[in-house]
């Protein structure tokens, strides 16, 4: 896109109709009416209600719900913004959701409610005995929600309000965070839940109306790819083909080592770091675990799983056509990324919340009665929505490529020995807390130690020479997470063999060689009819095969 046509839209922007004031301000009001019906639906006054909504939430809801925590703004804009740059292999971080999503609903959550968690610290903490995992997990937890998932969500949604609408950015942000906060405080997960409904709703909707729009200025979808291959931008910035569009760029599995997203790292690495996302972090597993049965878990993974497909189509495709949204569409494409950016926002503030209150604040508090934790969780939640306000000049100074390059590192270096740990806590009994505890903190400090390395030497521009250290220059950050994982799961077995076998009651009910089907059907009752079950069945084995089709045709 030339300068003159980024001129032309950050003008054409900031003129608003009658109709795009209408779409934002029916929006808001929207998210306020479903906020307050769904705070009515259950009750907020009890632990169970506020923070896992009474367990009683329907399939549909949590799938939608799923869906929407995981496509934030920043996730909404990069997947656009990859695709203009590199091409459709992203659709791959979107697609190796189907099966981890699955495993999420058919084993973990089995296991969870199996052990009466609420959040997944508490989950280690029983599993492995004392406390020093359990607070490690729980301040990790804390950390990577507020200087990665806020700052990104943040960053990319209030910028680009604040391009369409011309506002000030505070005054972009606060007017969201607002609106998220009071229906997130009053009416706790179960609000957040039909509220992500809501912006599931227009999300699609929107993305729908942009593909549309886009497919037709181009001529269909057999132009896409002539049109692609001439876009050669005129400003420049560093890429792997020195600014050129890639030739790959219509294909998913790409150079093994050449690659910018290799094929190994894009199947094995990548789902490494997507169980870690779907099967251990509370913001995901808090809404499954708030469904009313198992069969209603099951059909909101499916559902969650069939909507991963669509970014593919709807974001990706029309941002390999254009970085520009074209006129007229403004006020819609605006709600869109409102939603977008609140779904994600409520869930992590939600979530949040949960993990300070009963993890932390239940900690040193045994004798805290439920109203007072109930009142902490709240509390918490409003010192969220302050962090989040002081943050926003970091971002407004901080470059949009860095901050992404950020987030990506955080998660590559952080994540893989956590999803380490659960695995062989749920599928190996013999795992004991001194292995998961120095697996973590090598699994830390390898990670930590590359992610520093991954700052001090940026990667130079486009056809200059790299200096960087060979772990840099030569492993892309998605085998770097097969190594962590491997490193991390090799230290838990050697220390793990070494040492004293976990306790029989570190065991019971919290692997899935030893839940409890009792405990599950009093947590979280099987849904009674068989035909349900083998619904769930038969849908996850055709979700599985139209991954795969996928997979095999834009291979």
């Amino acid at each position: 896109m030339d300068s003159n046509s980024t001129t032309n839209f950050f003008t054409l922007s900031q003129s608003f109709s009658v109709s795009d004031i209408i779409v934002i301000g029916a929006y808001f009001l929207l998210n306020v009416a479903v906020g307050i019906w769904s705070s009515c639906r259950v009750s907020r006054n009890t632990l169970s209600g506020y923070f896992l909504a009474g367990r009683d939430m329907a399939w549909w809801p949590i799938g939608a719900s799923l869906f929407a925590s995981s496509e934030g703004s920043g996730l909404f804009i990069g997947l656009a913004g990859t695709g203009a740059a590199g091409g459709i292999a992203v659709a791959g971080f979107e697609w190796n959701a189907t099966y981890v999503l699955l495993a999420l609903a058919w084993v973990f959550v089995p296991v969870y409610v199996s052990s009466g968690i609420v959040t997944m610290p508490e989950y280690v903490g029983r599993r492995f005995g004392g406390e020093r995992i359990r607070m490690y997990l729980s301040a990790l937890s804390l950390l990577l929600s507020v200087f990665t998932k806020i700052s990104t969500d943040l960053y990319s949604g209030a910028l680009f309000i604040q391009v369409c609408l011309g506002w000030n950015l505070y005054v972009s942000t606060v007017l969201m965070l607002v609106v998220t906060a009071l229906y997130t405080i009053a009416g706790g997960l179960a609000a957040v839940i039909y509220t992500d409904t809501l912006q599931t709703f227009i999300m699609i909707i929107g993305a729908i109306i942009l593909t549309i729009t886009a497919f037709n200025k181009i001529g269909g979808y057999n132009n896409l790819e002539g049109v692609y291959l001439k876009a050669i931008p005129s400003k420049i910035i560093p890429n792997t083909t020195c600014h050129l569009p890639r030739a790959d760029a219509m294909h998913l599995f790409r150079d093994p080592v050449a690659g910018d997203l290799p094929w190994p790292g894009m199947t094995l690495g990548l789902t490494i770091l997507a169980t870690w996302y779907w099967c251990t972090d509370q913001v995901i597993v808090q809404r499954s675990l708030s469904a009313k049965n198992l069969s209603h878990a099951k059909g909101a993974s499916i559902l969650a799983s069939y909507l991963k497909m669509l970014p593919m189509i709807f974001i990706i495709l029309p941002g390999m056509i254009s970085r520009a949204l074209y006129p007229g569409l403004r006020g819609l494409m605006i709600a869109v990324m409102m939603a977008a950016l609140m779904s994600s926002l409520t869930s992590i503030f939600n979530s949040s919340s949960t993990l300070f209150t009963m993890d932390i604040w239940k900690k040193y508090r045994r004798g805290a009665s439920e109203k007072e934790l109930l009142l902490v969780g709240r509390i918490v939640t409003v010192i969220l929505v302050v962090i989040s306000v002081v943050w926003i000049p970091i971002l407004q100074s901080a470059n949009s490529g860095q901050l992404y390059v950020y987030i990506q590192s955080v998660t590559s270096y952080l994540a893989p020995p956590v999803s380490a740990i659960f695995v062989l806590a749920v599928f190996w009994k013999r795992t004991n807390e001194a292995g998961a505890f120095w697996g973590l903190m090598v699994g830390l400090v390898v990670g930590l130690t590359r992610m520093i390395m991954e700052f001090a030497y940026p990667p130079p521009r486009c056809g200059v020479f790299d200096p960087r250290p060979a772990v840099l220059r030569s492993v892309h950050y998605l085998h770097f997470a097969i190594i962590l994982c491997a490193l991390t799961a090799g230290v838990v077995v050697v220390i793990s063999l070494l040492t004293t076998p976990p306790l029989e009651e570190q065991v019971r009910n919290l692997t899935w060689w030893t839940l409890s089907q009792e405990n599950v059907d009093r947590e979280i009752p099987l849904q009674k009819n068989p035909f349900w079950s083998r619904f769930c069945c038969v849908n996850a084995i055709i979700l599985m095969c139209i991954n795969i089709f996928f997979y095999a045709y834009f291979a």
